[in-house]
């Protein structure tokens, strides 16, 4: 018997969530590293490049890092426009860990996120009070 004849076609199951969604459209990764630390880099200067992201991480990143007394530079560029990588450049002041910076502004970034979400949300809900409409949560 051959195994083109043992073979079997299955339908696809519809993925259970998002995640499983974005892993079947190669978007999300489950195992792969989205992050890598780029050659010449050092404890105080160091450029990091992110797969699959662009502008909306690379500014708003940068903006946040910048906020750190401890950075003296801060900048992301997109190397080109066909390929879904951003490079994130820092240097430090004084001998600051680049890495403890990035790690520091990745949390701070989605605590700013976070704010976001519940002021939205509460805003939402008051103009949804004001106005008669149903709860959307």
């Amino acid at each position: 018997m051959s195994s083109a004849s043992q073979e079997q076609t299955v339908p696809d199951a519809q993925p259970d969530s998002w995640a499983e969604q974005q892993a079947r459209e190669g978007t999300f990764y489950f195992n792969k590293q989205r992050l890598k630390v780029l050659h010449g880099s050092s404890d105080e200067a160091a450029s990091f490049q992110f797969e699959n992201e662009d502008h909306t991480l690379g500014n708003a990143l940068r903006y946040v890092i910048m906020k750190d007394p401890r950075v003296e530079f801060c900048g992301y560029s997109i190397p080109h426009p066909s390929e879904a990588k951003m490079n994130l450049r820092i240097q430090s002041w004084d001998g600051a860990s680049v890495y403890d910076i990035l790690e520091d502004g990745l949390k701070n970034l989605m605590d700013l996120c976070d704010v976001v979400t519940e002021k939205f949300t509460a805003a939402r809900n008051e103009f949804n009070e004001k106005n008669g409409a149903m709860d959307t949560n």
